[in-house]
Formats: C-alpha cells, structure tokens, sequence
C-alpha cells in the first residue's frame, strides 16, 4: 500500500521499501527499518513520473531575481526537484531556502589535484553552513505532514545546527544527543542559539545514537538522523543540482567525504533515478573518502566487502568522526551502481587540503577537505585519469570549525605545508613597512 500525493495535475505514489525490495509500507508510516531490520528507501512510481519530469522541468524552475515571498520550487535547491523528493503540496514545505550552492573552479586546485576539469560543490553555503539542511528540510517537512509533536538526532554538529533551525522554523521543540566535548564549538553554538534542547552523552557518536534511537522509539519522538529516509532524499537534490549544473552532462567522478555515508547513499539513488528517468544516459563514478582514523567503510571496501568493519574512530575531522556508519549497505549498493572507489587519507592530507581550498578564497571545515585530499591520492594511483571530470563535494563552512584551522596555521600542526604563520611586531611604522616591502 502507498501513499498518493498530488503532483501537479498529476499523482505520483512513494512507499517505504526495503532494500531488497521484499518490504514495502506506506510513507505515512514512522518506521526507520523494515519489520526483518533492514534499512528502508523513500520508493517512487518511476514509471508514472517517467511521463512526468524532464530536463525542461527542471530548467525553467531554476531561480532567477528571488522575489518577497519564498516559492520553495523556484527558490530552493531541493523542492525544485519536488517530484523526485517527496510531492508534498507546496504550502505544506518547510524551507529556509537551501540549495541553490555554486560549483567552484581554481587552477591552482585541479593542478594540485591532477586534472585539468576540477570543481568543487560547496554545500557549506547552505543557510547553516552544511549540506544538512538539504535533507532537514525534507525531514522537517514530513515530520510536520505526519503531526510530529518532536524531533530528534544525534549528532556530531552539523545535523544538530540544521535540524534545531528548521525546527525551530517549524515551530517543533528539538532534541540533540551530542558526544560530550567531542563537538566542534562553531557548531555546537549553532544549535544552542536555535532553541534546540541539548543533551551531552558521555561517549562517541555511535553510542548517542544507539540512545537516540531507543529515546526515539519509547518516546514517539521523530528521528532526524540519516537512518531516516527521507533525509536521504533532500540529500539526492546536490547531485540533480551538479546534473542540471553541467546541462545534464555527467562528470566522470563525483568525489566526497565519508561519515555516516548518507550522502553515499543519496548520490547513488539520485544517479539511478536520474538514468531511469532519463534524465542522464550514463552515471558517474562515486568516491567516498573517508579519514584513516575513522574509515571502517574505506576498510570494508579493501576486502570487497567481504566484511563489515567496525571501530572507534578518531580523527580531526569532527563531521566523519563515524565508526559504524548507519547508511552503510545503502551505500554499498551505490558503489554497485556505479562502480565506486573509496579511498582514505590522513589528518595531515586532510589539513593540507583544507588550507589549499582557504587559501582560493573558497574555504571548507576539515570534513570537506577529505574530498579534496582523496581526489589528488585516486590520481596519484592511477585511478582517476587526468583528462577526467571530477567533481569534489564541500559538506561544511569553514567558520564550522575555527579551532583546527587556527591551530594549522599558528604551529600546531608540525607539518603544514600551507601553513600562514601570523607575524607579531612592534608598534612602529618602521616595522610594518619593512615587514611588508618584503611580501610585495
């Protein structure tokens, strides 16, 4: 049984499915795994919307001079997509708006890299500073259409800083389960100033979330973490975005950071809808880059995953400090799709990447920066070639996380390349001057 929303004049029917496809209920339903445990997928009747959407859809809602009033399929990144995330009516949307995120190209970035076509999606230019509220908005919105009198998540700061904001917009109280003094302040203050009710747990991620869910469930509160599927689903709109972005041309590579493995999971589906839809003839390959010390998907992906690896994670990158990743088997499937790679890279890579990327005047917190740094190591080894077109993903602002970008460049970091050391003089004009002349 299936939910039916209308779609224009139409009606298009989503489900909730299992992944293998054996389980379906209806969208209505507050579930965030089928009855036998397995992971769950907004479903759409592609057949009905083939006759539907199109290119041409799609082009002319693209956003021109906003005007007073927000119209969510104009102004926003991801209801612009309304037929393939989910056919609310358009009055029922919660939005602030996102989306709408430029792609970036520097030369000294694809040189660094090793290709010549380089270009970075900067989702840290969404209205909190992360790709999150891509999938907030969706999650909020049917979080309201289902009467939710709460929502919840746990988080390692971005999902908290979005969901208390669009809450908050939505009139929601808000519940954050946050590792203690494992989040980045930039963060943290976010969804302090937002109203949202926070809670520090005395552990990592993964053992907020394990009591997230049990909360969740006893108390008939709304999860928000990227279990949820339709969280998934505002997250496919940055892949539609870099579609419509490169007049529905593919690149070659779509490389990003790997935590929970949501946006994983929501690339791949968004590139298989897109191709069944015919949207696109063919699909890009996907890179998940994950950090050394917090890559159990990068691990299970060396054994071809023969086994599911699990483990503390720790590392400078608050965003991806994951070490057993909810969206894993979604996001295996999308390497089946299309033919990913996952790579791992150090702190250190990290580090250098990310102040290369500041540097451009672009900036990214330290998460970003792990696309950045895996795309340069698939080059070194041969995997991505250099005539390639490879589009890097920037998850979060670089104000996410000042901490580690003040400590890289005043002598924290032993080896940053990149590093720009503040200089401290005298109160003279003779010392100014000289220091100066020297860097013109």
């Amino acid at each position: 049984m299936t939910i039916v929303y209308p779609v224009a004049d139409k009606t298009s029917s989503i489900s909730l499915r299992s992944l293998d496809g054996s389980e379906t209920y209806p969208a209505a339903d507050v579930r965030y795994l089928s009855d036998s445990g397995q992971l769950l997928d907004v479903w759409h009747d592609l057949e009905a919307l083939r006759s539907q959407v199109s290119r041409a859809l799609f082009d002319g809602r693209r956003r021109g001079a906003p005007g007073p009033t927000i119209d969510p399929l104009t102004d926003s990144g991801v209801w612009r997509y309304r037929e393939l995330i989910l056919p609310v009516p358009v009055e029922t949307i919660v939005t602030r708006p996102e989306g709408n995120t430029p792609l970036y190209e520097h030369p000294c970035l694809g040189s660094w890299v090793g290709v010549d076509g380089f270009y970075l999606k900067h989702e840290g230019e969404n209205p909190t500073g992360s790709f999150k509220d891509r999938g907030m908005t969706v999650g909020v919105t049917q979080a309201k259409a289902i009467g939710a009198r709460a929502v919840a998540c746990a988080s390692t700061g971005n999902t908290s800083a979005s969901m208390a904001a669009y809450a908050a917009k939505a009139g929601m109280a808000a519940f954050i389960f946050i590792p203690a003094g494992k989040i980045a302040a930039g963060k943290l203050s976010q969804a302090l100033a937002y109203g949202a009710h926070t809670l520090q747990i005395r552990g990592d991620f993964d053992d907020a979330m394990r009591l997230v869910q049990q909360v969740c469930n006893e108390l008939g509160i709304y999860l928000l973490n990227s279990l949820n599927p339709f969280r998934l689903e505002g997250q496919k709109s940055i892949v539609f975005e870099i579609l419509q972005g490169f007049g529905w041309q593919p690149p070659d590579w779509i490389v990003l950071p790997g935590g929970n493995l949501g946006n994983t999971a929501a690339f791949g589906k968004a590139l298989y809808e897109a191709r069944e839809l015919g949207l696109i003839d063919r699909l890009p390959r996907i890179a998940t880059i994950q950090a050394e010390g917090a890559s159990p998907f990068y691990q299970s992906f060396s054994l071809n995953f023969a086994e599911r690896k699990r483990l503390k994670a720790q590392t400078i990158a608050t965003a991806i400090r994951i070490g057993d990743p909810v969206s894993f088997e979604r996001a295996v499937r999308t390497f089946k799709w299309t033919d990913g790679v996952s790579a791992s890279v150090t702190d250190e890579e990290i580090m250098n990447a990310k102040a290369l990327v500041d540097s451009t005047g672009i900036g990214c917190e330290p998460a970003s920066a792990a696309s950045v740094a895996g795309a340069r190591k698939l080059v070194s080894a041969g995997v991505i070639r250099p005539d390639e077109t490879v589009v890097g993903i920037l998850t979060g602002n670089l104000l996410k996380d000042p901490t580690a970008t003040v400590d890289y460049h005043t002598g924290a970091w032993p080896n940053a390349d990149f590093a720009n050391h503040p200089l401290e003089l005298e109160a003279t004009l003779a010392a100014v001057q000289a220091e100066i002349e020297k860097r013109l």
